[in-house]
């Protein structure tokens, strides 16, 4: 009898600590969760109604006004919409610096080049015609994602206007992978607002207005703010 009362205290301290354990786990989550946010952002927030959406040119303004950077920050858009996830394709803004890409169209001495190892190109763009001098080099420009190819538009009968497509800045336009949410660069901080203004507005256009559920833009360091959709 005694063996039993024992048995059961050890079992009631032993669940006793079990339960102490996942409320310490559950203390530790919900702490890694609280953000703590600096006098300068706070400082930047309040010059916000963060229940209001401003229109598109007061709200580049005041993304300037309450960047708290001592660089020149970035100006990001966030954009929630009733899109699937994945690519959504490309978009070029008309105000914004985007890495060039060097596109060349294969000749007979650019194929020179390739056999000796010089490959000065990001792009490669073949005609049908030129293309059986080239399948012997598929060693060397596959690995590298250099192989012409149709479905990229590389291997095409009018290579003039696939050159001046391809060589055009462009940054890819997608969502998350696990939800229909864009995140993207339109910008920066010290940027002209117009220039702002006409990148946002490209922006919009591209994913369409009416798969807009919010748009909100910030600074690299500075608080979000919310963009009225018209």
């Amino acid at each position: 009898m005694a063996k039993r009362k024992t048995d059961k205290a050890v079992k009631e301290k032993i669940e006793k600590v079990e339960e102490t354990k996942v409320e310490v786990k559950k203390t530790s989550k919900s702490a890694k969760t609280i953000k703590i946010r600096s006098k300068a952002y706070k400082k930047a927030k309040a010059k916000i109604d963060v229940s209001q959406f401003y229109p598109l040119d007061k709200a580049i303004k005041l993304v300037q006004e309450t960047s708290f950077s001592k660089f020149d920050g970035k100006i990001e858009a966030h954009v929630n919409t009733s899109l699937e996830p994945g690519k959504i394709g490309e978009i070029s803004f008309p105000y914004l610096k985007a890495e060039s890409k060097k596109v060349v169209i294969a000749t007979d001495s650019i194929i020179k080049d390739i056999q000796d190892g010089k490959i000065n190109f990001d792009i490669l763009i073949a005609t049908p015609q030129i293309m059986p001098k080239i399948l012997p080099l598929a060693k060397i420009l596959g690995p590298k994602g250099l192989m012409p190819n149709p479905k990229n538009g590389t291997l095409t009968d009018k290579p003039e206007i696939a050159l001046k497509k391809l060589s055009a800045a462009a940054t890819p336009l997608q969502t998350e992978k696990k939800g229909p949410l864009i995140h993207i660069v339109v910008g920066q901080v010290s940027q002209n607002e117009k220039e702002l203004i006409a990148n946002v507005k490209e922006l919009i256009k591209a994913v369409n207005p009416i798969k807009i559920k919010k748009l909100v833009l910030c600074a690299t360091m500075g608080p979000a703010i919310k963009v009225e959709i018209k």
